[in-house]
């Protein structure tokens, strides 16, 4: 039995029998488009092979076109209806049993996994999207690759290069796990209900090998936030109270790592702030 996937009159027909109405709150704009869905899954190149975690799967229009591929999904669900209906949707859709695993869960607070996803794919939501993928990230370091369907905003951020005006906090904290692309754009009229706001698709690979143990992802962190909470300023100054406590004492340990002391963040890769944090780290 092939899998099926939603179309728009069943998705609306399923938040009429649970009583749900997307809300603000959680950022709920549910996908009622069978071709979003499928491209979604194509730019993520999941294989039957993949183990994929799905965030904030909602009535299972993502999950499905996930599913069909072959591939074994977790699926993390905020909504406790939402996570109770999702087996039984996807079982009369042709799913085989024992293919989705539901965690009815925050996801800004799980930390573990069933079956060690290495994929994520998820249309997550406008108000969260940069935490829980930074949270996810960090404790899931299996999780090798992914395609995230985020507020074309946050995408740009995500995906921005040093120098460029998007360019801040997300893409430095983001850059450190690994490389980021802008893969495509998806129109409001896939939503239900429609955004005010476009959306983007971003891809993303996880680096070879870590960056650095989770001490100095802290201090990379915490000179990151430094470093842009304070745009306007030079590095020596804006850093001066994270990196030395006096500009003086910043420019030297800027200096030290090969970093112009009146440059400023927006000018700087993952490898400088990381440089920085390597000096700062062998002087305390």
């Amino acid at each position: 039995m092939p899998v099926t996937l939603l179309g728009a009159a069943e998705i609306r027909a399923l938040a009429a029998d649970l009583d749900v109405t997307p809300t603000k709150k959680l950022g709920q704009n549910f996908v009622v488009d069978a071709n979003t869905v499928r491209k979604i899954v194509h730019v993520a190149n999941v294989r039957a092979a993949d183990r994929v975690v799905e965030i904030g799967p909602g009535l299972g229009s993502l999950t499905l076109a996930i599913l069909e591929t072959g591939a074994s999904v977790t699926a993390v669900e905020i909504d406790h209806r939402l996570a109770e209906r999702l087996p039984s949707t996807v079982a009369a859709h042709g799913v085989a049993a024992g293919a989705l695993t539901v965690l009815d869960a925050d996801a800004l607070r799980v930390t573990e996994l069933p079956g060690a996803p290495n994929v994520l794919v998820a249309n997550l939501p406008y108000n969260v999207s940069v935490p829980v993928l930074l949270h996810f990230l960090q404790t899931f370091p299996e999780l090798q690759r992914g395609v995230v369907m985020v507020q074309a905003e946050v995408g740009e951020r995500l995906a921005a290069s040093p120098g460029s005006k998007a360019y801040g906090v997300p893409s430095v904290k983001a850059a450190w796990y690994g490389s980021w692309r802008l893969a495509g754009t998806v129109s409001r009229q896939v939503f239900w209900p429609v955004p005010n706001v476009d959306s983007v698709l971003v891809a993303f690979e996880r680096g070879a090998a870590p960056r650095g143990d989770d001490t100095l992802r802290r201090t990379v962190f915490e000179i990151v936030d430094a470093a842009f909470g304070q745009r306007r300023k030079m590095l020596r100054q804006s850093l001066a109270g994270v990196v030395g406590g006096s500009a003086a004492a910043a420019s030297e340990i800027l200096a030290a790592a090969g970093v112009d002391p009146t440059a400023r963040g927006e000018q700087l890769s993952i490898e400088d702030f990381v440089a920085i944090a390597r000096e700062v780290a062998d002087g305390r």
